[in-house]
């Protein structure tokens, strides 16, 4: 344990609060909690590579934090009617879909290794920029229009992309024998 890894720990305690903050309709909470989290991730990230302080359990923590705070704040969102359901089952869909077909390769003794493509790391900017929007807009009362359509947009095309991107990659992968 160190200094990064408490911080993505706070991270994945902020989750549940976030969550309150919504049901709660407490919007500018919940947006000042989002940013909270968004601003330690980049902290422990910044000490974790800056001071070589990077460990497997920061490794496996942080993208945990991070799904867990974004997949928590779609589907808040979405069961409040701020965003639209069909969103939050694409969103979700998506992360079960490559969860499952990392789990399916290692029973298969085929794991395939975990590297982020380009079309995911967009697509998680496109879904993190879309609820710091809407949470924006709900807290602070403003008429986010076009851009809560445009960052939906990217977000819906993205994630598309991203989950068959990465499905591509999973047939060719659990296609070919093992290197050994």
């Amino acid at each position: 344990m160190n200094i990064p890894n408490f911080i993505t720990l706070g991270r994945i305690i902020l989750v549940p609060l976030v969550v309150w903050a919504i049901a709660a309709s407490q919007m500018q909470i919940a947006f000042v909690l989002f940013a909270v989290a968004g601003l330690s991730d980049a902290v422990d990230g910044f000490l974790a590579k800056r001071f070589n302080m990077t460990t497997e359990l920061g490794a496996l923590l942080d993208p945990i934090a991070d799904k867990a705070l974004l997949v928590s704040i779609y589907v808040a969102l979405g069961i409040t009617g701020d965003i639209p359901r069909w969103l939050v089952i694409l969103v979700v869909s998506r992360d079960f879909m490559i969860v499952g077909a990392m789990i399916v390769s290692w029973f298969m003794d085929n794991p395939m290794p975990v590297k982020p493509l380009m079309a995911s790391k967009l697509n998680t900017v496109a879904q993190v920029g879309f609820a710091a929007l809407v949470l924006a807009s709900l807290g602070f009362k403003f008429n986010a229009w076009p851009y809560d359509l445009i960052l939906m947009a990217a977000v819906t095309i993205l994630t598309l992309l991203s989950v068959s991107l990465y499905f591509i990659a999973w047939v060719r992968h659990v296609g070919t024998p093992e290197a050994s």
